[in-house]
């Protein structure tokens, strides 16, 4: 979804709420049988660069898949895997004051990555389509040899590719923490066409520096937003999956009142949907979660981990 203000902390051309939902916003993998053990580095996983002789630190493996890179960084560990996934416009340096945190508190492998046009990674032209971010997801995990009990943490934007994803693959994951995702039940076709109204300006804008990476990304969810959208209202996840529902009390809208209430809606309406979720609110947060309460963020990963571990 598009995002209804403009965060003064970052440049003005920064990816609004349709990033922020739509894909807004972020780990190889240790997992070998379905239960966890010991990470391999398969062939096709190609070590770029490594950090060599220092406990936690992480890998840089550049992904192939569908014609282009991927960059996923690894920090080794044992036992389950934790994958992040950044919002809209963000890539994995987005995690990195949580990585080491959490690294350190669960001792599993952690895993974070850019998106296809961001950070490492190379771009893909035309518009943002969903099923190629899973796409993207799958291959490098596949590839770092991961094949089960893996925690998805998904902030924003990056809620949808999680739902597809879990839909996809309930047995790799053993639980998500959605972290103010863009989850199905916000996206009505009044809401999408509010959305759409409101984030015009900020695509008009994006328009004037294309090439710059975050405007690249608004103009590609923009020029699908509509019917993708109308799609994922229908998505579901599945009930094999537990979930945690980590939203803000300020939301991405924060200024607009009917869509503050839109949003914390939607996500009670998700947590209440199916066995294993829970509701958990950002008392006093931002959108950006991660940034303004990672504290809560690792609890609720460390509670997730450890409750499948």
């Amino acid at each position: 979804m598009f995002r209804a203000t403009i965060d003064r902390r970052r440049p003005a051309l920064r990816a609004s709420a349709a990033l922020a939902l739509l894909a807004l916003t972020a780990g190889a993998v240790t997992a070998c049988d379905g239960h966890g053990s010991a990470a391999r580095r398969p062939p096709s996983a190609h070590t770029v660069s490594s950090a060599t002789g220092r406990a936690g630190a992480a890998e840089l493996h550049m992904i192939e898949n569908a014609g282009h890179r991927l960059a996923f960084h690894v920090t080794p560990g044992r036992g389950a895997t934790v994958v992040l996934d950044a919002g809209g416009g963000e890539d994995s340096s987005y995690w990195n004051g949580i990585v080491p945190r959490l690294h350190e508190a669960t001792g599993a492998t952690v895993i974070t990555y850019d998106r296809a046009g961001l950070g490492k990674s190379d771009a893909v032209p035309g518009p943002w389509r969903v099923k190629s971010a899973v796409s993207d997801l799958e291959a490098g995990l596949r590839q770092l040899g991961v094949t089960g009990n893996v925690t998805l943490v998904s902030h924003s934007q990056a809620g949808e590719i999680a739902t597809y994803f879990a839909r996809n693959n309930p047995k790799l994951l053993s639980g998500a923490v959605l972290v103010d995702a863009s989850l199905p039940p916000l996206y009505t076709d009044e809401e999408i066409a509010r959305l759409v109204a409101l984030n015009r300006p900020q695509v008009e804008e994006a328009r004037k520096d294309p090439d710059e990476p975050r405007n690249r990304q608004l103009l590609a969810i923009a020029a699908s937003y509509v019917p993708m959208h109308r799609a994922y209202h229908r998505a579901t996840w599945p009930d094999s999956v537990p979930a945690t529902v980590l939203v803000s009390e300020k939301t991405p809208f924060d200024g607009s009142p009917e869509d503050v209430r839109r949003w914390l809606d939607a996500a009670a309406s998700f947590a209440q949907d199916g066995p294993g979720r829970r509701l958990v609110t950002a008392r006093g947060s931002s959108h950006d979660i991660p940034k303004d309460r990672p504290g809560l963020v690792l609890k609720e990963v460390e509670k997730m981990v450890a409750a499948h571990h």
